[in-house]
């Protein structure tokens, strides 16, 4: 078995963002409990506050969903009949922007102490790529610095890690990098810890924290996304 993440991005038709949260949370999950291998679906809204102010937010929403697959080959494509209803219902803008993308996870969350036993508020959502030729180096970065200096930040309190999978949810579309980072985080203050965050990463935080560099090993070539838990999460067991 092994962990794999699909992720949504989209945008409500006009007028159908109060249907598209109902039907998320009604006939969308119960059709997601029958398929095989569902552990968890969760909804999200994009934040104001975003680490990179400068990068376009094309996507409103995010809907996270998390599968546990025997053979992915198979079942991984299920998601798209249900995905789909949406769509055909006109739910889902026309506007080009909709992408689904599914990630292999390498391993489970990693939690910082800054984690509480309970559910994020917000997801920090990275595709990302590493420097052609340093794929380990790269792997080595995060594991040993980035997802501690990230996590331990205030508000952060884990990371998660995701490698693009060779089997896609339809409609296929161009995925802007081979790796996806989640952060999540418990916080009632987006804006003070997305602030923390970048001051940590350009050495001048008030709390004395500063980071190194950030590794050459990490491509610039990333888009990264701050969203607000609206909906869920929802377990197989919740629904």
């Amino acid at each position: 078995m092994a962990d794999h993440v699909t992720i949504h991005l989209h945008n409500a038709a006009r007028g159908k963002d109060e249907a598209l949260a109902e039907v998320f949370a009604g006939p969308h999950l119960e059709a997601l409990r029958r398929l095989r291998g569902f552990k968890s679906a969760q909804r999200f809204e994009i934040a104001g506050p975003q680490v990179m102010a400068g990068i376009a937010q094309p996507w409103r929403y995010v809907s996270i969903y998390e599968f546990d697959y025997d053979d992915p080959v198979v079942h991984l494509p299920a998601l798209g009949p249900l995905l789909a209803d949406i769509r055909d219902a006109g739910m889902i803008a026309a506007d080009e922007a909709e992408r689904i993308h599914s990630f292999k996870m390498y391993a489970p969350w990693k939690w910082s102490g800054n984690y509480r036993p309970g559910p994020f508020t917000h997801i920090q959502l990275l595709i990302a790529n590493f420097t052609p030729g340093r794929e380990r180096e790269y792997h080595e970065w995060y594991d040993e610095v980035h997802s501690v200096e990230t996590s331990e930040s205030p508000g952060f309190v884990g990371m998660r890690r995701g490698k693009l999978s060779p089997v896609q949810v339809p409609p296929y579309n161009f995925c802007y990098g081979s790796e996806l980072i989640l952060s999540g985080l418990q916080t009632d203050d987006l804006a003070f810890a997305v602030q923390d965050f970048r001051d940590r990463a350009m050495g001048k935080s008030a709390s004395g924290v500063a980071w190194g560099p950030r590794s050459t090993d990490a491509s610039q070539a990333r888009t990264v996304h701050a969203f607000t838990s609206i909906a869920g999460p929802f377990s197989h067991n919740d629904i």
